[in-house]
């Protein structure tokens, strides 16, 4: 019914966001705790569960949240408007995702990237800068893999720490080597030779 549709869209917004969670986080929680942690099979399950529950509980929330506050909104001025979605996600923002832990930080980095492109394209799109007269995505690259190789290189604190091991596995690991069994077929050696 019209009377309940606000409620449960919240309720439905909790599962879907749980969900959604859930199924972003669990694949990538696999490949990089397999790839990149040490640990027993157990610690590194554990480490897989613990970052999929984080993930799919934050988007639950923030859903929840902000659909909550959307529909308060609406519903105390009697209809939508554009600073009633900024509002309410800032506010599910602060609340959920406020606290600076390694998956939060992975899902803002994410949205920021994003959100640069979606800007991007508004600014052009709504006559703020000119239509580029040839494609500035090579450029971007450019610039993308330069400032993060050089602050890989200087500035290496600054990157988030799965981005420091991504970088360290490509271009230092690759430096070192003793024989065929640790340049071709393992990455670095485990026993003591």
């Amino acid at each position: 019914q019209r009377r309940y549709h606000a409620a449960l869209a919240v309720i439905k917004g909790f599962r879907n966001g749980a969900v959604y969670g859930a199924k972003i986080r669990a694949p990538h929680a696999l490949v990089m705790t397999f790839l990149f942690k040490s640990g027993s099979f157990r610690e590194k399950l554990k480490s897989i569960a613990q970052a999929t529950y984080a993930h799919s509980r934050n988007l639950a929330y923030f859903v929840f949240t902000y659909k909550g506050l959307l529909a308060a909104q609406s519903r105390l001025q009697g209809k939508k408007i554009p600073f009633h979605s900024f509002l309410a996600a800032c506010i599910g923002g602060w609340l959920v995702f406020g606290d600076n832990n390694p998956i939060n930080s992975q899902i803002i980095m994410y949205l920021l990237s994003r959100i640069l492109f979606g800007l991007s394209r508004l600014a052009v799109e709504k006559g703020y800068i000119p239509q580029p007269r040839q494609d500035p995505f090579p450029l971007l690259a450019a610039l993308v893999w330069g400032t993060v190789l050089w602050l890989f290189e200087y500035h290496r604190h600054t990157l988030q720490p799965s981005l420091q091991s991504s970088m360290t596995y490509l271009y230092e690991d690759s430096e070192v080597w003793h024989d065929m069994s640790d340049f071709l077929i393992y990455n670095k050696r485990t026993d003591s030779k």
